[in-house]
């Protein structure tokens, strides 16, 4: 029994000792997954550095590092040397504003528009909302330290609509299917990310549809369902959309 409890006490100290003291820093000059990446292995070669954690949305990276080691403004100093990647201080009350376009395929109209709006409206940090229905797009600010990207799609997702990401790029192109209701799923979703030219899936179980966001250049969008359906997922256009009075009222 007493060994046991050592053994159980040593790992508990190697956990600890693991863990370290946390920096938490903003990095305003970080945007994307290219700059997370810079921003990792730049400390990682550090010594006593155990753990970086980045989150593009808020511009931060958590450093678990010994201060045995090495320090808080030491790490600070590596980063700042970039000048791209110059840090701040962070706290968990600041207010980060950021914002995310998205196309959504089934809003078709003001109604489609102001049940989105109640919808989001009752997610933690939403700011504001900018829809351009012709485009079926709507641009969603937000407070970063209090939802997320993930939160507000699938806020989305709930309420029945079926959002993805929005290019700028005059590449970027969308399609949108309807499901069997047995393929509705996640893995759904993981197979079509997985075909080239492809950026971005949505699937909505209670739509029973998909919304996907590919790039033109490379793949059209007879090639894009063509390799849905090898694939083996039943994916069907729909028909025209008419919003009537009863779903608007949803």
């Amino acid at each position: 029994m007493k060994k046991i409890f050592l053994i159980a006490f040593a790992a508990g100290m190697l956990t600890t000792a693991q863990a370290g003291d946390t920096l938490t820093v903003r990095i305003d000059g970080m945007h994307c997954d290219n700059c997370s990446r810079k921003v990792r292995q730049l400390l990682k070669p550090e010594a006593g550095v155990n753990s970086i954690a980045t989150n593009i949305e808020r511009h931060t990276a958590a450093i678990v590092y010994d201060k045995a080691l090495t320090s808080a403004a030491s790490l600070r100093a590596k980063l700042d040397a970039t000048e791209r990647y110059k840090t701040s201080a962070y706290n968990a009350s600041d207010i980060i504003m950021n914002g995310i376009g998205l196309r959504i395929d089934d809003m078709h109209c003001q109604k489609c528009a102001d049940r989105i709006t109640q919808r989001l409206q009752k997610v933690a940090g939403v700011d504001s909302l900018t829809f351009k229905l012709d485009k079926h797009y709507v641009y969603v600010r937000y407070d970063a330290n209090r939802t997320s990207r993930a939160d507000i799609r699938a806020a989305l997702v709930q309420s029945g609509y079926t959002p993805c990401t929005y290019y700028k790029s005059d590449k970027g192109a969308y399609a949108y299917y309807l499901l069997p209701a047995e393929q509705a799923t996640e893995d759904t979703q993981e197979t079509v990310l997985a075909i080239d030219g492809v950026g971005d899936v949505t699937v909505s179980p209670r739509r029973k549809a998909m919304a996907v966001a590919y790039f033109s250049d490379e793949v059209t969008a007879e090639q894009l369902l063509a390799a849905i359906q090898k694939a083996g997922i039943k994916a069907a256009l729909p028909k025209p959309h008419e919003c009537s009075e009863e779903e608007g009222k949803k």
